[in-house]
């Protein structure tokens, strides 16, 4: 039987593995396409996006309690996309591997009460924050080779 907390471990696995992708990139790489129009820069942008999304709920449903927070993800990863030129895609590597951290130090000191009630919360929030760095950090690492 898993523990309430298993997530963590993998969070923090993928978190490691996104730093050290985000460690070993060009500037080239960063603007390499990895599909539909998207960059490794776009990527990142939208990967800090989510978790520091994930990372701001915690942080509110700590303050005022677990309340549904729908989101329309196909606007949001729209709009996301949209800003990755206005902002240096150095910087979003960063703000991908501080948003990954932020997350993750939020899920470890989140309250039992939170965890348990976070099925009312509903999609597009997730505990594990893994599966979505692992899909692109593996996408970016095939576009990569």
């Amino acid at each position: 039987m898993t523990t309430p907390r298993a997530f963590l471990v993998e969070n923090q696995r993928q978190s490691e593995r996104l730093r050290a992708l985000v460690g070993r990139l060009s500037d080239g790489d960063l603007e390499r396409s990895v599909g539909h129009g998207w960059t490794v820069a776009a990527t990142l942008l939208h990967l800090a996006f989510w978790d520091f999304r994930a990372a701001v709920l915690i942080e509110r449903f700590e303050r005022q309690g677990v309340t549904p927070s729908p989101a329309d993800v196909d606007v949001l990863n729209d709009a996301v996309h949209l800003m990755t030129g206005a902002i240096p895609s150095r910087a979003v590597g960063r703000l991908a591997v501080e948003a990954a951290e932020r997350v993750d130090r939020s899920l470890e000191t989140m309250s039992d009460r939170v965890l348990e009630a976070l099925p009312g919360a509903g999609p597009p929030f997730s505990l594990d924050r893994h599966s979505h760095r692992r899909e692109h950090v593996d996408e970016i690492e095939r576009v990569l080779g």
